[in-house]
């Protein structure tokens, strides 16, 4: 069993430093929603070139363990065994980069409960981290350093003390609300909601033009304030992923990476 995993592994590593143009490759813009819920969490998306991942996590134990419900969580299942020390040791392996194009590796941190409590803990784990030259964004006095991976919060974010916190190693994902209020894009770099907000469309047919223009007016001034765009519960399947990558969606979630990389990159190479 160890052996066939390497094996997925260490094809996966190869598709990764095998992909044409990185700069250009459209995986930089698909987001791996519940990305441990993947056969091999993080290698499939470090290896198909997604821009980004998503963990969801709780205190247990003492531990900050991966899972969406507690009933889920396993003793050693944790961030740091799963993704702050993997993404540690590639970043190694790769010159202190994660992404051949040089682009920061997104690090999407959905806490589930006593946001507090699992900020402090955070916080000490990101710090130890960051004894590593360049591994991690920092964020420090409204302006950003970027590094090899940028962590972001979701979920339960104590939003107070992430504020009260002038030097940091994460920063606050925001919702459609923030955009009226503007914060700092070195507090608040990403905008997420859930598809709810802009209507019920399921991709199975044509996306109606007053949610169209929710949708367009959104990233457009998401962008126009220098944030990126990201929205969960939206349709999983290629009609929806045309939509999103046509109007902008800066992050298109997906549970289907290879699927969504296959198609995404037949897409650009359309003439």
């Amino acid at each position: 069993m160890a052996r066939a995993v390497w094996m997925v592994f260490a094809v996966l590593m190869a598709a990764c430093r095998a992909v044409p143009n990185p700069a250009q490759d459209p995986a930089l813009r698909l987001h791996g929603h519940n990305d441990y819920l993947q056969p091999v969490p993080l290698h499939t998306a470090l290896g198909l070139g997604l821009g980004s991942v998503e963990a969801d996590i709780f205190l247990e134990g003492g531990e900050l363990r991966v899972g969406h419900e507690r009933w889920q969580l396993r003793p050693g299942r944790t961030l740091a065994a799963m993704y702050l020390i993997p993404l540690q040791e590639f970043a190694g392996k790769n010159g202190g980069r994660v992404r051949a194009d040089g682009q920061s590796f997104v690090l999407l941190v959905d806490i589930k409960t006593e946001g507090a409590r699992v900020y402090a803990q955070l916080r000490s784990e990101l710090a130890e981290l960051a004894r590593h030259p360049g591994l991690l964004t920092r964020f420090v006095d409204g302006r950003m350093e970027p590094g090899a991976i940028t962590v972001i919060l979701s979920g339960d974010r104590p939003r107070a003390l992430v504020v009260a916190d002038h030097d940091r190693w994460c920063a606050l994902d925001g919702r459609l609300a923030d955009l009226a209020s503007n914060p700092p894009v070195a507090l608040v770099p990403w905008i997420s909601d859930s598809w709810s907000r802009i209507g019920d469309w399921d991709g199975k047919d044509d996306l109606l033009p007053a949610e169209r223009e929710r949708l367009a007016a959104a990233v457009q001034k998401a962008h126009e304030q220098g944030r990126e765009v990201r929205f969960w519960g939206a349709p999983d399947r290629a009609e929806a992923w045309r939509v999103l990558w046509d109007l902008g969606v800066d992050r298109i979630g997906t549970d289907q990476p290879k699927a969504a990389v296959q198609w995404l990159r037949e897409l650009a190479a359309r003439p």
